[in-house]
């Protein structure tokens, strides 16, 4: 199987055969049939090798869990919790036995196991006070990454906002300040200096309930050991959570959910009449130079479309006939238009009459997601009892906010 450098340099290869029939073809030279069919193949080629990539990457940071992200959520902080990482492990093993069963069916070993995360009579992984068939415990460490990276996967805004996580749900304020209009001043010999004062404001982020809504599995397939129900159900609960929230965190109102991203941008390209559907290079140019340098050399800057979009910005050419999208040749570095890499965002708007559908700049700067602890998991026994069937769910606490508009601009298309 080719490695992801192997993939990086087959595509290399495809592109500039690609491009050395758009070079015969802008130079007016005629291509015969052959030619073109070669051509449409190695564009193919191109395409085939980008979603290979693209699979690969994703793969690599599935493999690679980043605890950082979650309150006392690391293993030495489990290990620590529990005993050793021996005892972690049987913690886990238990938590698994709980997930097929039910508590009826625990062992006393496992039973005493479990009770290794109660602290003061209070389960500190416990979804409620009750017992784990009426409330429900919050997953062991595995269980939980997966969850979460499942969750991040299907949420490109996580992969470039700034993410916090805090232990309660409760409204957190932050004081800001925009002084970029006041400037300093030469004071002549024996004056009096003159006053300017600063004005701050001030922002909040609250938390809003995520559900991933019920799941009802029958026994037999959680008795099925040779299916890898926590990996499946890791999957789906996690999944459904990001799609709902990458929706808000990119389009929602601010209304009864978070504001997002693209919402309220401030626009620093507009198309020309006609353009309600496209964007030209010039477009491109006017929207990056929209943004502030103090954020466009942040480091950070990327362009977030939807891939609709993305197809249209690859066909772009420069003045001397040179695309704009630049396919990535190393491992680690993303693939780039004009120079910056991007972002896929499934929830941005599609290129149509005034939609917002281009973003630029920096969104780590420009946009903040909240995350309360971690996402819990509700197991159901009693209620489906006589379908021979158990109900998961899993709930999220989270918000998303603007914090600082210009670190970002958007291109609206023409309203005609």
């Amino acid at each position: 199987m080719p490695t992801l450098k192997d993939l990086l340099d087959q595509r290399a290869s495809a592109w500039d055969k690609a491009q050395e029939f758009q070079n015969r073809a802008a130079s007016d030279a005629e291509l015969s049939a052959e030619d073109r069919s070669a051509w449409d193949a190695a564009l193919a080629d191109v395409e085939r090798l980008s979603a290979d990539i693209e699979r690969e990457e994703r793969h690599a940071r599935l493999a690679n869990v980043d605890y950082s992200q979650v309150i006392d959520a690391t293993r030495d902080a489990d290990e620590e919790r529990h005993g050793g990482p021996d005892k972690a492990e049987a913690y886990a093993e238990a938590y698994r036995a709980w997930m097929r069963d039910g508590t009826t069916e625990l062992t006393s070993e496992q039973r005493t196991v479990l009770r290794s995360g109660w602290v003061d009579g209070k389960e500190l992984r416990a979804q409620g006070v009750a017992t784990g068939a009426a409330g429900g415990y919050i997953v062991p460490p595995a269980f939980r990454a997966k969850l979460i990276e499942a969750q991040k996967f299907y949420s490109s805004m996580r992969d470039v906002a700034e993410v916090i996580t805090t232990e309660t749900g409760a409204t957190l304020p932050w004081p800001t300040n925009d002084d970029t209009a006041n400037v300093g001043a030469i004071l002549a010999e024996n004056s009096q200096v003159t006053e300017q004062d600063v004005t701050l404001g001030t922002n909040d982020i609250g938390a809003y309930m995520y559900t991933s809504k019920l799941v009802r599995v029958s026994l037999q397939l959680l008795n099925d050991k040779a299916f890898d129900l926590e990996s499946w159900l890791a999957g789906v609960l996690g999944r459904r959570i990001g799609r709902a929230q990458n929706q808000h965190f990119t389009t929602g109102t601010g209304t009864a959910q978070p504001e997002g991203v693209q919402t309220n941008a401030v626009v620093g390209k507009t198309g020309a009449t006609g353009q309600t559907t496209s964007v030209t290079y010039d477009d491109l140019i006017d929207l990056a130079h929209s943004v502030d340098p103090a954020y466009r050399n942040s480091g950070r800057v990327r362009w977030m479309f939807a891939d609709g979009t993305l197809a249209a910005a690859r066909k772009l050419k420069d003045g001397q006939n040179r695309p704009l999208w630049e396919p990535s040749v190393q491992v680690g570095v993303p693939d780039s238009l004009l120079g910056y890499p991007y972002t896929i965002n499934q929830d941005m708007p599609a290129m149509a009459a005034n939609a917002k559908s281009i973003l630029f700049g920096d969104f780590y700067a420009g946009y903040l997601i909240r995350d309360v602890q971690d996402v819990q998991l509700l197991r159901l026994a009693e209620r489906y009892a006589d379908y021979l069937q158990v109900g998961f769910l899993a709930f999220a606490r989270t918000d998303g906010t603007p914090q600082d508009t210009a670190a970002y601009k958007a291109y609206r298309n023409s309203a005609t």
